[in-house]
């Protein structure tokens, strides 16, 4: 009847384990090296985002007044900025709102657009137009989630954001695992061989003393 050298299968299993991490690393490696990419560099463009002098993230002005008692009616605001998307932006951008963001310590209300992020703001008071220009964080931001190619294609319910990012958290989960076990596996299976050396030296020095 054959017998099982434990210590043998172990090894054998600990360096199958390892071939097995080492193929999926670098299959992972291959296929998502793009998406991994542009994750990094929109996540690191994202992390700068309120230091970069406003070309990032626009720069929120201050109004003139935080009573909102004394502020123009959103309505009237938004038809102002309506008015300047069309006559000072361009003429062919659509008026569809993506959020309008109201800041009362700023005494300032922002209309953020879906079309070409464009965002305006306005004094709450006055009406005035603080500054007109594009947010390309939030264009940053759908490229990183994969929710750019929910607006292109008008989806509902975001799907390809959700399935894009199961697949890249899952993606990335495996990565870091099967790298840390190349990382570790080696220095593991090495320092099991010189554990058998050692006791095989004990037990072949005791047999000698005899």
């Amino acid at each position: 009847m054959a017998t099982i050298d434990l210590t043998s299968y172990l090894r054998y299993m600990q360096v199958t384990i390892l071939r097995i991490f080492r193929k999926i690393h670098r299959t992972l490696g291959a296929f998502l090296f793009l998406f991994f990419f542009i994750v990094a560099i929109t996540g690191l463009t994202l992390g700068w985002k309120k230091n970069s002098n406003g070309w990032i993230l626009p720069a929120t002005m201050k109004g003139s007044a935080t009573n909102l008692d004394n502020w123009k009616t959103t309505k009237e605001l938004l038809r102002i900025s309506d008015s300047l998307l069309i006559n000072k932006v361009d003429k062919s951008l659509s008026t569809q709102l993506d959020r309008i963001d109201i800041r009362k310590d700023k005494g300032i209300v922002k209309f953020l657009y879906i079309d070409n992020y464009w965002e305006i703001q306005l004094d709450g008071q006055s009406g005035n137009v603080l500054q007109i220009s594009q947010r390309r964080s939030d264009f940053f931001e759908d490229i990183h989630d994969g929710s750019f190619l929910d607006r292109y294609f008008k989806t509902d319910g975001e799907p390809i954001k959700l399935i894009y990012t199961s697949i890249m958290g899952i993606s990335l989960f495996l990565f870091t695992v099967t790298g840390c076990w190349l990382w570790l596996g080696p220095k593991f299976i090495r320092n099991k061989k010189k554990d058998s050396s050692a006791g095989n030296y004990k037990i072949k020095h005791t047999v000698y003393s005899a």
